[in-house]
C-alpha cells in the first residue's frame, strides 16, 4: 500500500524543499502542495465527498501556513475528517508545542530542519494509525495490504512443548511462499527458538530495540536478519536475563514499526506471558492459542483464556484455539476443547507427526520439512483458513491432513474420562 501525503505549506522555498524530501521516502506518494489552510480545508471535503478511500492517509502542516495559525488547522482536521494523520512540521519541537499538538490532534511532530529518517518515522507513524481507523470505519480494504497496517497474528502455547514456535515458523513460510512480506518475531523473550529452528546466528535482537524511543526504517533494518527464506526474522535475545528490557511499550513500539514494512508480521509469544508478549496479544489482529489434546494442555489453554481475560488483554471469543497432535482416536476432540475453552477452534487441526518434524528439528532447517509432510499440509492450510495466504498453498491442497478434523462435527466427541466427560 501506497503512503498518501497531502502537504501544506504557505511559503513556496519550503514546499519545495519539502516535495522534494518527501519523494525520497519509500512506499510514498506525495501530491502537491497547497498553500494555505482554506484550500486544505477545501480539498480534503472534496475528496471526502467522493470516498472515505481517497483522502490521503497524511497531511503534513508546516508551521508556517495561514491565515488559520497550525494548531488550530490541525484541530480542524481532526474534527472534521479523523481518518487522517496529522503530522506538524515545526523547528520548535519543544515538549509545551508537542502537547499543544497532540491536543489538537496532531499524530506526531518532525523538527525543522527535516531529516530524512525522522520524517520517515513520523509519516509511517500518523499513515499506520490512519489506516487502523478505517479499518474500524469500514473502509479497511486489503487486510494484508503491503506498508502500514499490515496483518499482525499473535502465537501463544497454553503450556511448553504443545508446538508454539513450529507453528509460528511454518506459518509465516506459508505466507512467505504465497509472496507476502513477512516478519518473523520471536517474543518468547527467555528461552526463543526460532534462530535454532531456522539456524540462525545474528548477533541483533529486540532487546537492542529497548531502549530506543524512535525505530527509524534504517534503525529497524539493522535489527531484522533477512532469511534464506525471505523472512525478516526479529529474534530474542540470546541471553535470557536481557528479555526483561523489553516493556509493553516496547513491543508495542516495534511491532507498529514492522507492520508499517511488512504485509505480515507473525510474533511467536511462548507461553510465559510476559507484558511484551501480553501487548503482542492484545493488538493482533489474529490471536492463536496452541494446545494439544490432553488434559492437562487444555486445562492450560482454558487458564491462558481466563487470564486474558482478566487482564482484558483479550477476550475467549476473539480467540482461535490450535489443537495440535490431534489423532482420530485421541478421547478429546476439536468439539470438547472449543466448549472447554470458550475459544473458536480452527477447522484445521494439527496431526501428530513428530517422526516427520524430528529431521527437520535436529538440523535446525524447519524451512525444508518436506512438503508430503502432512504436518506442513496442516499447517499451510491452516494459514489458508486464517487468511494469510490467497489461496491454499500447494503443500496444503496436495493432500488432505491425516487425521485433521476440518469442520466442527468431522470427528465424533467422545466423553474425557479424565475430567469426567466436561474440562474443569
Amino acid at each position: 500500500m501506497t503512503i498518501r501525503i497531502l502537504p501544506a505549506v504557505g511559503d513556496p522555498d519550503a514546499a519545495r524543499s519539502l516535495s522534494g524530501l518527501l519523494g525520497q521516502l519509500p512506499g510514498v506518494e506525495p501530491s502537491a502542495p497547497v498553500g494555505d489552510s482554506t484550500l486544505l480545508l477545501d480539498t480534503l471535503a472534496s475528496l471526502a465527498a467522493a470516498s472515505l478511500e481517497e483522502l490521503p492517509e497524511v497531511v503534513l502542516v508546516h508551521e508556517r501556513i495561514a491565515p488559520a495559525p497550525a494548531l488550530e488547522l490541525i484541530r480542524e482536521i481532526a474534527l472534521r475528517f479523523p481518518a487522517v494523520g496529522v503530522v506538524l512540521a515545526t523547528a520548535d519541537a519543544g515538549p509545551a508545542l508537542y502537547s499543544a499538538a497532540m491536543d489538537a490532534g496532531a499524530r506526531g511532530i518532525a523538527g525543522i530542519p527535516l531529516s530524512y529518517d525522522e520524517l520517515a518515522a513520523r509519516v509511517q507513524g500518523a499513515a499506520q494509525w490512519a489506516t487502523g481507523v478505517r479499518r474500524h470505519l469500514g473502509g479497511g480494504g486489503d487486510p494484508l495490504a503491503a506498508g502500514p497496517g499490515g496483518k499482525l497474528v499473535a502465537v501463544a502455547g497454553a503450556k511448553g512443548g504443545v508446538g508454539t514456535t513450529v507453528t509460528a515458523v511454518q506459518l509465516a513460510l506459508a505466507a512467505r511462499a504465497a509472496g507476502r512480506k513477512v516478519a518473523l518475531v520471536d517474543l518468547d523473550l527467555q528461552s526463543g527458538d526460532i534462530a535454532s529452528y531456522l539456524d540462525v546466528q545474528f548477533r541483533r535482537s529486540i532487546a537492542d530495540l529497548a531502549q530506543i524511543s524512535d525505530i527509524s526504517p534504517r534503525v529497524l533494518q539493522d535489527a531484522v536478519f533477512t532469511h534464506q527464506t525471505g523472512l525478516g526474522l526479529l529474534l530474542a535475545p540470546g541471553e535470557g536475563e536481557r528479555g526483561e528490557e523489553v516493556t509493553d511499550r516496547t513491543a508495542r513500539q516495534v511491532i507498529g514499526a514492522l507492520r508499517s514494512r511488512f504485509e505480515l508480521v507473525v510474533v511467536d509469544c511462548g507461553t510465559q506471558m510476559t507484558s511484551a508478549g501480553a501487548a503482542a496479544v492484545e493488538i493482533a489482529d489474529i490471536a492463536l492459542l496452541v494446545t494439544t489434546p490432553d488434559v492437562v494442555a487444555v486445562r492450560a489453554a482454558k487458564r491462558m483464556v481466563r487470564l486474558w481475560d482478566r487482564l482484558q488483554i483479550r477476550k475467549a471469543e476473539e480467540t482461535v484455539t490450535v489443537v495440535n497432535r490431534h489423532t482420530r482416536s485421541a478421547e478429546i476432540q476439536p468439539q470438547l476443547v472449543q466448549r472447554a475453552t470458550g475459544t473458536t477452534v480452527a477447522r484445521t487441526a494439527i496431526p501428530a507427526g513428530f517422526k516427520e518434524l524430528q529431521p527437520a528439528v535436529d538440523s535446525g532447517r524447519m524451512q525444508d520439512l518436506d512438503a508430503k509432510s502432512a504436518v506442513k499440509q496442516a499447517l499451510w492450510g491452516l494459514a489458508g483458513e486464517l487468511g494469510l495466504v490467497d489461496a491454499a498453498p500447494r503443500a496444503a491442497a496436495a493432500a488432505p491432513p491425516t487425521g485433521a478434523a476440518t469442520r466442527p462435527g468431522a470427528a465424533a466427541s467422545a466423553p474425557c474420562r479424565g475430567c469426567g466427560g466436561a474440562m474443569p
